[in-house]
């Protein structure tokens, strides 16, 4: 199995600084337990994953959840501006806003 892995320093310009985490694009959800396996192997102190939702109106929408090497976290800041991040610059360069729904803490809309 592969799984796509993006490497971002949030809250800086240059390489080794800021605030690291690991975001992994998904087409589908994977198990919970292998989410957590792959935040542990990252050991970073959090991962996040996204998978693009379909159906909805206006601006790219993904459903985004964060896992540590413990298990799920409720939010992560660093780790959403750094979702948002890969798809603005690698996956969707043209789209100027999107929303990442979360299980516990409501729609997040991110603006480039």
């Amino acid at each position: 199995m592969r799984i796509p892995l993006f490497h971002v320093d949030a809250f800086t310009g240059q390489p080794f600084r800021g605030n690291p985490a690991a975001v992994c694009p998904l087409s589908s959800w994977l198990d919970d337990g292998l989410l957590r396996k792959v935040a542990a192997e990252n050991n970073l102190s959090e991962t996040a994953f996204f998978v693009p939702t379909s159906g909805l109106s206006g601006p790219e929408h993904y459903e985004l959840r964060w896992f540590s090497s413990r298990g799920e976290v409720r939010l992560c800041g660093h780790a959403t501006l750094a979702s948002a991040y890969v798809i603005f610059n690698r996956l969707q360069p043209d789209s100027e806003m999107l929303g990442f729904q979360t299980r516990f803490s409501g729609t997040l809309p991110v603006q480039k």
